[in-house]
């Protein structure tokens, strides 16, 4: 049944999309487009429900958004949403960044990082809000001009785990992150065996974890943005304050008209 709403917001949003954007305004409840994981054995788009009811609760309308092969339709969906969540996924190809491909690098199918591609880079330039989480902030920072870390385990140790478990980080004290989140630590839930190294153009660290792995960028170009290497919408049921925090700042952001701006939570 959960999957089938998110099918019907796509649906009622593709009929009337200009009503639908005048609507939302008008109540408050900002549209949030999330990307999604594609399967190219299966050709299925799909996206853990996680993500949706995260951006739900907080206030906005969710909207799936497949990775199509149109520059029209990406252009659409930077005009007319409002926020943007990023999702995980498999690893960025190397070649984005100017690397041969690690043994354990399991890259993107090419669809997808097409689509990614494209729709970051145009979102980034309007200065929208956006929120990426785990592969959302590595991509980012890759379209951003930055590299990666491609193992953890075997470039930088395993004195933290990274892979499905919590661990902690700690925020800088002048970083919105830290001002949302109201401390300068935090028990995080993260999954990747990735991570940034070279900080791409207009983006700058907040937070890290013991072993000096980045765990948070934000932007320094104006724009309105969080990037995240943990997963909040999975921390729920665990941390449900931090969940809310981390989503009711992109749809609080969403809610007013794009601008280059202060993006430090009210």
């Amino acid at each position: 049944m959960k999957k089938v709403a998110v099918i019907l917001l796509l649906v009622v949003w593709a009929c009337a999309p200009g009503c639908q954007n005048a609507r939302s305004h008008v109540s408050g409840r900002p549209l949030i487009g999330i990307t999604t994981v594609f399967d190219e054995k299966r050709q299925v788009s799909e996206v853990d429900i996680s993500y949706v009811e995260a951006v739900l609760r907080n206030g906005g309308i969710p909207l799936v958004l497949p990775p199509i092969d149109s520059e029209e339709a990406v252009d659409r969906y930077v005009k007319e949403l409002h926020g943007l969540v990023l999702v995980g996924g498999r690893d960025i190809p190397p070649s984005m960044y100017g690397q041969t491909a690690h043994e354990t690098t399991e890259v993107l199918p090419e669809r997808r990082t097409r689509f990614d591609s494209m729709l970051i880079a145009r979102w980034m330039a309007s200065g929208k809000p956006v929120l990426g989480v785990c592969l959302g902030m590595q991509f980012t920072n890759a379209v951003s001009g930055g590299s990666m870390i491609q193992d953890i385990p075997s470039l930088v140790g395993t004195d933290v785990n990274h892979k499905k478990v919590y661990h902690r980080v700690t925020i800088s004290p002048d970083s919105a992150l830290a001002r949302l989140l109201g401390a300068e630590t935090a028990m995080v839930y993260s999954s990747h065996h990735q991570a940034v190294d070279r900080i791409g153009k207009g983006l700058k660290p907040v937070a890290r974890a013991d072993d000096g792995v980045v765990e948070a960028l934000e932007r320094t170009d104006g724009g309105l943005g969080l990037f995240v290497q943990w997963h909040p919408e999975a921390m729920m049921e665990k941390d449900p304050n931090h969940t809310n925090a981390i989503y009711g700042y992109l749809v609080r952001l969403a809610r007013t008209p794009s601008r280059k701006g202060n993006s430090r939570p009210n």
